[in-house]
């Protein structure tokens, strides 16, 4: 890496704090979920919960488990506090050390790639034990055609990065909407200029996704900011990437591998088994993605500095705010989301191919992953506190154990509860995993994962489970309602959805805000503040 110069500020260069940060990721990860939910949608309409949508969804098992395999899922966060001590010690040196760390991640992800690519006749059956075998030939089509994808994730993730450890955040945020506008695109053209071809078109999309947007859009931002590649293999620090990278590749978490097992189990739930679970999940991982991942991601880079300089009290105290901040905006949503989790489903799926009984085992699945989103919420935020200390181990360690307690879980659940079993087993296993990194926080760092802030999340979680009562009863009533006026046809529309799903976030946001400024003044006061600012900035711009 070579300077050429202080770069202009402008979108790819320019850095924020924490709380821009925040909202930096989390627009960028809300705006990622509309376009996977787009995506999504236009899957579930033209091929709702067929064998062609399990095998599409199920084709990502293994390039998945490949990403995990090499610390993909968190290779920008193994460099983040090795790069930060580096550029701040030699600046000359941290460039070469990165380009070293780009060069073996691709050199690494390529050969992998190429290996399961030959052998995914073999794989796939591994992938979906439940498919026929006709689906599991074209299963291994799509495979080949999606795990070219890795090779650009892992060296991308490397430049990913690099734009941390600078605190410029927007690139990140536009990288999953490269990504999922790629595949739309794709699918789209597929679907409607090769009917023929089934879902070829959006596993094409997949590839072309991950090349611009997971790894040139990073490339592209990196050397906006002043820099320029150069190629390395070796480094005194590579030692400690493959330490702090190894137990994250033998060890496999609960979190990075519920998809996979979803996937993997869903197959023996029976037809649909996998398209139902995959549609509920990806509604539960947009209150994650939005609140909980883009709290943990941005708080990242500032614990990583203050760990490295030894701040123990300001680290813990930005640790308390990251966690309990999340919850406080994590769990109210997903309670409301509980109570409205078969009209959000039926809203956002219900066309075409996508039946409306389709639309209510969905539901049922979606009420049933959202009990781990609090789960979800917390680990975020706490694994990255071992992250910053540069301790790999503790969350492989925690993650792996939870995954081998779950997996009875998974087993019997298929088996027995279908797809409702597999979605309870996922929960079972976040909660598992949740609890035990909690404990190893408190007990190896002496730090709690959320401090004062956990009575501020407990007022939360009071004011919401009435609040989602009043809401549940808001949308059923209204679905009886219209159901005795018109038709059960029509209590089943996609308009009644909408009433009842705004019925339902009206009933349970004035509950909400009654009871907060009754017993958690401060929940509702932030609430007060937040509207005066956006209705002052209303009446700014239109005078």
């Amino acid at each position: 890496m070579t300077n050429t110069g202080a770069p202009k500020k402008n979108l790819l260069t320019r850095t924020q704090g924490m709380g821009a940060a925040a909202l930096a990721l989390g627009v960028g990860v809300l705006l990622s979920r509309v376009m996977g939910l787009v995506r999504d949608k236009i899957i579930a309409y033209n091929f709702g919960t067929s064998a062609e949508a399990d095998i599409y969804f199920a084709a990502f098992t293994v390039p998945d488990f490949l990403n995990y395999l090499m610390a993909g899922g968190y290779f920008s966060v193994t460099l983040v506090p090795l790069l930060s001590a580096a550029f701040a010690e030699d600046e000359a040196d941290a460039r070469r050390f990165f380009s070293a760390a780009v060069c073996w991640a691709a050199l690494c992800i390529v050969v992998l790639t190429a290996g399961a690519w030959a052998a995914a006749p073999f794989i796939a059956p591994f992938a979906a034990p439940g498919f026929a075998p006709e689906a599991q030939a074209r299963l291994v089509f799509f495979l080949r055609i999606i795990l070219p994808a890795q090779a650009c994730f892992l060296p991308g993730a490397c430049f990913t990065a690099l734009l941390y450890c600078r605190r410029q955040f927007a690139v990140p945020a536009l990288t999953p909407l490269v990504y999922n506008g790629c595949i739309i695109l794709f699918g789209v053209l597929g679907r409607y200029c090769f009917p023929e071809r089934g879902m070829e078109g959006f596993c094409w999309g997949v590839t072309a996704g991950a090349f611009s947007g997971a790894l040139c859009l990073p490339v592209l931002a990196v050397r906006a900011g002043g820099a320029a590649f150069a190629p390395c293999l070796l480094h005194p620090h590579m030692k400690q990437v493959f330490f702090l990278a190894l137990p994250l590749m033998l060890g496999q978490s609960i979190v990075a591998l519920d998809e996979q097992l979803v996937r993997v189990f869903g197959s023996l739930a029976g037809e649909g088994g996998v398209s139902l679970l995959s549609y509920a999940r990806r509604i539960m991982q947009v209150p994650v993605g939005v609140v909980a991942q883009a709290a943990g991601v941005a708080s990242y880079p500032f614990l990583a500095a203050l760990a490295a300089r030894g701040e123990r009290e300001r680290f813990a105290a930005t640790l308390h705010s990251a966690a309990g901040n999340t919850l406080l905006v994590a769990l109210p949503l997903t309670l409301w989301m509980q109570s409205a989790a078969g009209p959000i489903m039926r809203l956002i799926f219900r066309q075409g191919d996508f039946s409306a009984q389709a639309a209510s085992e969905s539901g049922l699945l979606l009420s049933i992953l959202l009990l781990g989103v609090p789960f979800w919420a917390v680990q975020q935020v706490a694994g990255r506190a071992f992250y910053a200390h540069r301790d790999t181990l503790t969350p492989a360690l925690v993650g792996t154990l939870a995954a081998l307690a779950a997996l009875p879980l998974y087993v019997f659940g298929a088996r027995h509860l279908g797809a409702a079993g597999v979605a309870g087993a996922g929960v079972a296993g976040v909660a598992l995993y949740t609890l035990g990194i909690c404990l190893r926080l408190r007990g190896k760092l002496g730090i709690s994962a959320l401090g004062a802030e956990g009575r501020k999340a407990a007022a939360a979680l009071l004011c919401s489970l009435p609040a989602g009562l009043c809401a549940l009863g808001a949308q059923q009533g209204a679905a009886y309602l219209v159901g005795a006026a018109y038709s059960a046809d029509a209590a089943e529309s996609l308009l009644c959805a909408a009433v009842q799903a705004g019925l339902s976030a009206v009933a349970f946001a004035l509950v909400f805000v009654l009871l907060a400024r009754r017993f958690a003044p401060f929940l509702y006061v932030p609430l007060c503040e937040s509207a005066v600012r956006a209705h002052d900035k209303f009446l700014k711009k239109k005078s």
